[in-house]
C-alpha cells in the first residue's frame, strides 16, 4: 500500500468515474506532480523492504534454532507478517513511482483500467491480511498466557499454518468480488492510485463491499487491541502472585514491562495507522462525500470539502506506514527498546555501575532466548 504520490489536481480536471470508462477524467490531476520529488514514494519502499527482510531473516534463523520449538507459532505468525508487508510493497510501490516518473495521467498509462483494478486489489488484500495477521497473534499470545496448557497441547505450526492460508485465501476471494461484480476498484483523488470505491452515492455493492472492508478492519483493531490488554493484564498479574520470591519477581517484573512496552507500541501503531483510514471510509460511505471529492477540482484549496478529501489521502498514507513500521515494532526494536527502558530505569533509581551492567546482561540474554 504506497500511495505516496503528492500531487495537485489540474484546474481542468473533469468528474471522474471508474477507470477505463468514458469521462473518467481524475487521471488528469496527475500532471500538477510535476514539482514532488519521487525520493518519498522510493525511500519508503526501501526503508520496508530491508525492514521486512531483515526480520524475515532473523525469524528464519531463530525458527531453525534449538528450543524454539514453543515459539514456533509466533514465529510462523511474525515472518508471515513481514512477507505480506514485503509483498505489498513490491506490487504497489513500484506502480506508483512509474506512473510518476512517466509524467502522464492515470489514463494515458492504463488506458484499459486493468492496472487501477489490480492496484486496488493489492491495495485491498495486503490492507486486510497484516490486521487479521495481527489479531491472530494477539490470539496466539493471550492463549498462551492464559491458557498454557490447552496452549501446550493444542497448539502447533501445523495449525498456525493452516490458520495463516485461510487468512490468506480468505482475504483474495474477497478482493476478487469487485472483479466478479460485487464491489468496484476505481480511481481516487487526486487521481494518482486506486482503491475501493466508497459508493456512487445510490445503495448497492460498492458501498457494501467498502463498507464491509471497514468493519472488518475496525474489527481486527478490536481484537487486537482487546487481546494484547488481556495478555498485560495476565502477565501482570502472574508478576504479582511471584512478589514473595526476590529472583523471580525480578524476572518476571522485567519480562512483563518487556511484553508491555512492546504490546503498548503494537497497538498505538495499528491505531494510528488504521484508524483514520477505516473511520473515515465509513464516515464518507455514510455522508456520500466521495461524490464531493469528485468536485473538488473547482474548490477553492482551503474549502472544507477540499481538506476532507486531502485527510482521505493523508488516512492511506498512514496506513500504508503500517507496512514499514510492523517489523521494528514487532522484532527489530525490541533490544534497542529495552537497553533504553533500562538506562531509564538505571538512572531514575540511581543505581550503582555494577547493576547497571548486570541489568545490561541479563536483558541481553533474555532477548536471545525470546528471539533465539
Amino acid at each position: 500500500m504506497s500511495p505516496w504520490q503528492q500531487c495537485e489536481p489540474a484546474p481542468n480536471a473533469t468528474e471522474p468515474g471508474a477507470v477505463g470508462q468514458p469521462g473518467s477524467g481524475m487521471g488528469r490531476a496527475a500532471e500538477g506532480c510535476g514539482t514532488v520529488s519521487v525520493a518519498i514514494p522510493l525511500t519508503m519502499m526501501i526503508t520496508g523492504m530491508v525492514g521486512n527482510a531483515l526480520a524475515m531473516l532473523l525469524v528464519s534463523r531463530s525458527y531453525r534454532a534449538k528450543g524454539s520449538r514453543r515459539k514456533r507459532s509466533f514465529l510462523l505468525c511474525i515472518g508471515s507478517l513481514a512477507l505480506t508487508d514485503m509483498l505489498g510493497q513490491l506490487l504497489t510501490s513500484p506502480i506508483v513511482i512509474s506512473v510518476y516518473l512517466a509524467n502522464r495521467t492515470w489514463e494515458a498509462v492504463d488506458p484499459s483500467g486493468h492496472l487501477c483494478v489490480f492496484f486496488g486489489f493489492s491495495m485491498t488484500v495486503f490492507g486486510l491480511c497484516p490486521l487479521l495477521i495481527a489479531s491472530a497473534m494477539a490470539v496466539e499470545r493471550v492463549l498462551a498466557i492464559r491458557a498454557p496448557h490447552w496452549y501446550a497441547s493444542h497448539m502447533n505450526p501445523r495449525l498456525t499454518k493452516g490458520g495463516l492460508l485461510a487468512i490468506w485465501a480468505a482475504v483474495v476471494a474477497f478482493a476478487l468480488l469487485p472483479v466478479a461484480g460485487l464491489g468496484q476498484y476505481t480511481l481516487q483523488w487526486p487521481g494518482t492510485w486506486c482503491f475501493i470505491s466508497t459508493g456512487d452515492g445510490r445503495p448497492g455493492g460498492s458501498t457494501v463491499f467498502a463498507a464491509t472492508f471497514a468493519v472488518l478492519g475496525l474489527l481486527s483493531l478490536v481484537v487486537t487491541v482487546t487481546c494484547n490488554l488481556a495478555t498485560i493484564e495476565a502477565l501482570v498479574s502472574r508478576c504479582r502472585t511471584k512478589a514473595t520470591e526476590a529472583h523471580s519477581s525480578k524476572q518476571w517484573g522485567r519480562i512483563t514491562m518487556e511484553t508491555l512496552i512492546q504490546l503498548l507500541g503494537i497497538m498505538c501503531v495499528l491505531s494510528a495507522c488504521w484508524s483514520p483510514l477505516l473511520i473515515t471510509m465509513l464516515k464518507m460511505i455514510w455522508g456520500r462525500t466521495f461524490e464531493h471529492c469528485k468536485g473538488v477540482p473547482g474548490e477553492a484549496p482551503g474549502s472544507e470539502l477540499h481538506q476532507e478529501c486531502n485527510f482521505f489521502l493523508t488516512a492511506i498514507r498512514l496506513a500504508s506506514l503500517n507496512q514499514i513500521l510492523d517489523p521494528w515494532v514487532y522484532l527489530l526494536l525490541r533490544k534497542i527498546l529495552l537497553q533504553k527502558f533500562c538506562q531509564a530505569a538505571n538512572a531514575v533509581s540511581k543505581c550503582s555501575n555494577t547493576e547497571c551492567k548486570e541489568r545490561s546482561i541479563t536483558l541481553s540474554e533474555e532477548i536471545r532466548r525470546t528471539t533465539a
